[in-house]
């Protein structure tokens, strides 16, 4: 009988299971895979020399997260690489918008496309500067964020605070109208914006696009040097120099409950893991409550309010390992580890509107990571460790540029990534002629890889208003709580939704450990 059992070894569970020890609980963590990491793992799978991110690569919101930075992993082997410039995107009229390392030098970059320009992201940077900080407080906090709420109020109420209300609140079609009047800047903060599944039409695409290229600008996008795995291996190597226990092939199918309370898990093998405090799951919203808890130990209302849960759409991955860097038809000023593909915000616009509409689309918007630019170790000098993906519908109602149908057999998985990477040769001639092997992952493929991707689905449901705050992952108090006492929801599913910051597994742990000092 262990204090606290925690189902799932991905950043979440992991960051969970570390904040658990720390108080001196006794903590087992439940694997289902051969190995931890989730969604955070490297292999050398595509070819021997060369290692490959197999799902995430760039970390700018771990750069952030007060959470992360206080497990000071750097003691347990993690270091950080960052490639010359974090972000940039080819302008269809020639030359990059680039983020630079110094805010004066992206300034310049951008005048030399748009005068005037220049002067408007500096001031962005300026309301990044007195504002952000509580916005990233306000965002990765327990729901209601309560005091970091009221630092981001007070600077909304000050001088500025109508045009920093547009930010959060706005399109970041809009918001990049009116700030901005060349295309470069305008498609930095569009195209950071599609890193969440939000329209650049639709409310909160702003804040997305605003709090990405401002991490970007003042942190860079970081990654671990010698792959993503390291990220992970630091967690695991942390968690159990303090105590912790780690069982992998531990596939969880039951959430072990009594008069009302969590007090266990029973694996696929029929063995049991007692916990005398809390269960956290690290699993989907839907895994864990149609899956893992009896319906009849689940409150009606769940399973009501469980109906209108949505996921964010599907992910097709390619990794490439290319015999020399990326032959872009305009070389960038600085080589950027994250590269954005799109024409035009009108051109990403219309990709987000096939996508809404259920249609594969002709010509995807592409996510594009240099890894070698990034870390130099990840392949043989002069090659480059290279992916991009791009999303997909999760129920597929045609395709606007074939005859795909959405079952991601190998063949569409095939011609997907043909047309991924017709993509890039409009970007960068010659490319396919670098390509020495490659690995495609398919929506099927990734969950295969990673329950928790369901459809190739990324961020534990759609980051869209209808499903943020007290909506996520279903209408409620927006916390990690669950309608099972003792059984709290430590995954990307929970608020504050996706990406590598650890809050979800952070704000599982917190509430774990108040209610038990309150019990």
């Amino acid at each position: 009988m262990s204090d606290a059992v925690v189902v799932g070894a991905g950043p979440n569970g992991l960051v969970a299971a570390n904040l658990l020890v720390d108080a001196g609980w006794d903590v087992v963590l439940l694997e289902a895979n051969d190995a931890v990491g989730g969604g955070v793992r490297s292999s050398s799978e595509v070819d021997p020399a060369f290692v490959h991110d197999t799902f995430s690569s760039f970390y700018p919101l771990a750069a952030v997260s007060p959470t992360i930075r206080n497990l000071n992993l750097g003691e347990y082997g993690l270091e950080w690489s960052n490639a010359p410039s974090p972000v940039g995107n080819p302008v269809s009229g020639g030359g990059w918008a680039l983020v630079h390392p110094d805010p004066a030098d992206t300034a310049a970059a951008l005048d030399t496309l748009q005068a005037g320009d220049g002067q408007a992201w500096l001031d962005l940077y300026g309301d990044w500067e007195r504002v952000g900080p509580a916005v990233i407080d306000a965002l990765l906090s327990p729901f209601p964020p309560v005091r970091a709420g009221i630092g981001v109020l007070r600077h909304l109420l000050g001088p500025r605070g109508l045009k920093r209300l547009e930010l959060l609140l706005g399109p970041t079609q809009w918001v990049g109208d009116r700030r901005f009047t060349g295309a470069a800047a305008k498609m930095l903060m569009a195209t950071n914006s599609q890193h969440a599944d939000i329209a650049p039409t639709a409310p909160g695409s702003g804040l997305m696009g605003w709090l990405l290229v401002m991490i970007a600008q003042q942190y860079g996008y970081p990654v671990p040097r010698g792959g993503a795995g390291e990220f992970s291996q630091a967690l695991v190597k942390r968690f159990v120099a303090h105590g912790g226990q780690v069982v992998c092939q531990a596939r969880v199918d039951r959430i072990l409950i009594r008069g009302g309370r969590a007090i266990g898990v029973r694996t696929t093998d029929g063995t049991e893991y007692g916990a005398a405090r809390a269960v956290l799951a690290d699993v989907s919203a839907p895994a864990l409550y149609r899956d893992l808890i009896p319906r009849d130990q689940l409150p009606k209302h769940v399973h009501q309010r469980l109906r209108a849960f949505r996921w964010d759409p599907g992910t097709i991955k390619v990794d490439w390992a290319l015999s020399s860097p990326i032959p872009w038809r305009d070389q960038p000023a600085l080589a950027p580890g994250t590269a954005h593909l799109a024409d035009s915000v009108a051109d990403l616009r219309r990709w987000s509107g096939q996508l809404a509409a259920g249609y594969i689309p002709d010509r995807p918007f592409l996510l594009m990571g240099q890894m070698t630019t990034a870390d130099a170790t990840r392949s043989p000098a002069g090659t480059e460790s290279a992916w991009a993906y791009t999303h997909v519908p999760q129920q597929t109602r045609g395709d606007a540029g074939g005859a795909l149908t959405g079952q991601w057999d190998d063949s569409e998985a095939e011609a997907m990534a043909a047309r991924i990477e017709a993509r890039v040769e409009q970007f960068a001639p010659g490319f396919a002629e670098r390509i020495t092997a490659r690995r495609i992952l398919s929506p099927r493929e990734l969950e295969r890889r990673n329950a928790n991707l369901v459809g190739g689905a990324v961020n534990g449901g759609t980051s869209g208003l209808r499903q943020e705050l007290f909506l996520r992952p279903m209408p409620g108090l927006g916390r990690a709580e669950t309608a099972i006492k003792s059984l709290y929801l430590a995954s990307a599913s929970a608020h504050p939704g996706g990406g590598v910051h650890g809050a979800c597994g952070s704000n599982a742990a917190r509430a774990a450990l108040f209610h038990a000092r309150k019990d």
